[in-house]
């Protein structure tokens, strides 16, 4: 990074290239406030037990440092981001506070209080939210908003952001840039603005530059995999559309970032939420998938070619990845496990492993009959409990926002 102490640099070219750097989130108040009422258009199935959750967490960051992996938490970075700068404050407040929805009034006054407190406290309110109760108390509150007056005091002025745990989706890094994402449920739409203030103020990533940014299509980053360098998958269902899938493309393709974007179609349903639940990198000629996926995923390709791009397809997904690639074949590691009995037992996360380095991966504990499968494809598996990490419907890739691999 930018540290002179950091022996690497910023930027990724694969899936698999040794990991030196990643961005976590370790869970807390912005789950703690959970109700059945607010957790409708949130990832998690029912509330997570909170405290188990981080011990869950602690031990997965652990395991990335017992491997030579910088870990940089995502709340101490955005804190230690608006110790740095001012403009970062005043955006991240823009973002959070809505005068749509609290009144032109109502929004001043939280603003000019919020502009005012510690840098870890306005952390803390732009991931764990604030309540109606919670807001400050002045003479003319009583009066002077209406909005302040309809509302009951437990709800929320500003919404958490419970699926922060998620640091894959909000943004990716591609050659030495990064890239913010445009998420789709709209419960996680400022989740991005939290990211896109970090890259753009804190002295980390001071040089670096942005390869994507777009407000028109969902794109989301579990649907992004770097298959190799030059060549991305971009899954296309529930979360990304065709439309911003395009977006990205020709995006990468102008910055020089990629010769070849596969869009691949993915069913829209609860099982498959991002390509990174039905399939993921553990070498680099090997992915690991759900059995019987392998024979009906298809690909549309887009190449750059020059002037201009040119899409072919549908094709197999193996087939079209391996000639992008230049390999002879993908190989295929099935998980052992039907998608749908998968979805219905809650164990649709053994696709979702994170890679340290070519044959090496991160996979939860519970996931037996895919762990012993890539063992016996000679990958290395490095199991953490996931019982409550679980819950959220993704695993190790999902948590992890790599900042920096190492190239093939």
């Amino acid at each position: 990074m930018s540290s002179a102490a950091a022996d690497y640099t910023l930027g990724s070219t694969s899936e698999v290239g040794r990991l030196r750097a990643v961005m976590l989130h370790r869970p807390g108040d912005e789950l703690r406030r959970l109700t059945p009422r607010n957790n409708d258009q949130l990832l998690f199935d029912g509330l997570p037990w909170v405290a188990r959750a981080q011990e869950e967490h602690d031990e997965f960051a652990e395991v990335l440092r017992s491997r030579g992996v910088d870990v940089f938490l995502l709340g101490d970075l955005l804190t230690q981001t608006i110790q740095h700068s001012g403009a970062a404050r005043i955006q991240g407040i823009a973002a959070a506070v809505s005068s749509r929805r609290l009144g032109t009034h109502l929004a001043d006054d939280l603003a000019s209080h919020l502009r005012g407190l510690p840098a870890p406290e306005l952390a803390h309110v732009l991931t764990a939210g604030m309540t109606f109760d919670e807001l400050p108390v002045t003479p003319a509150a009583a009066t002077q908003s209406l909005v302040r007056r309809m509302h009951h005091g437990p709800e929320f002025a500003i919404e958490p952001l419970p699926n922060l745990l998620f640091t894959r989706d909000s943004s990716f890094w591609i050659g030495p840039r990064f890239a913010i994402t445009s998420l789709a449920l709209p419960a996680r739409v400022r989740e991005t603005s939290l990211t896109d203030l970090i890259y753009a103020h804190h002295p980390r990533f001071i040089g670096a530059r942005r390869a994507y940014e777009s407000q028109v299509a969902p794109v989301e980053g579990g649907d992004v995999l770097l298959l190799a360098p030059g060549v991305v998958a971009v899954g296309v269902g529930e979360r990304t559309t065709p439309a911003g899938a395009e977006a990205l493309a020709r995006s990468l393709f102008d910055d020089g970032l990629a010769h070849t974007v596969l869009a691949v179609p993915i069913e829209q349903a609860r099982a498959f939420m991002h390509l990174d639940t039905v399939c993921t990198m553990v070498d680099v000629d090997a992915v690991v998938m759900y059995p019987n996926i392998a024979e009906s995923m298809s690909a549309f390709t887009l190449r750059h070619t020059g002037a201009s791009v040119e899409i072919t397809g549908s094709r197999p997904f193996v087939e079209a990845a391996a000639e992008a690639m230049e390999i002879e074949k993908l190989r295929v590691i099935d998980t052992g496990l039907d998608p749908i009995t998968a979805e219905r037992e809650q164990w649709d996360d053994g696709n979702n492993t994170l890679a340290l380095s070519p044959g090496v991966v991160v996979s939860y504990n519970r996931n037996v009959e895919t762990n012993q499968r890539l063992r016996d494809s000679g990958i290395e598996v490095l199991e953490i409990e996931g019982r409550e990490l679980g819950s959220g419907r993704g695993g190790p890739r999902c948590m992890s926002c790599p900042l920096a691999r190492d190239e093939l």
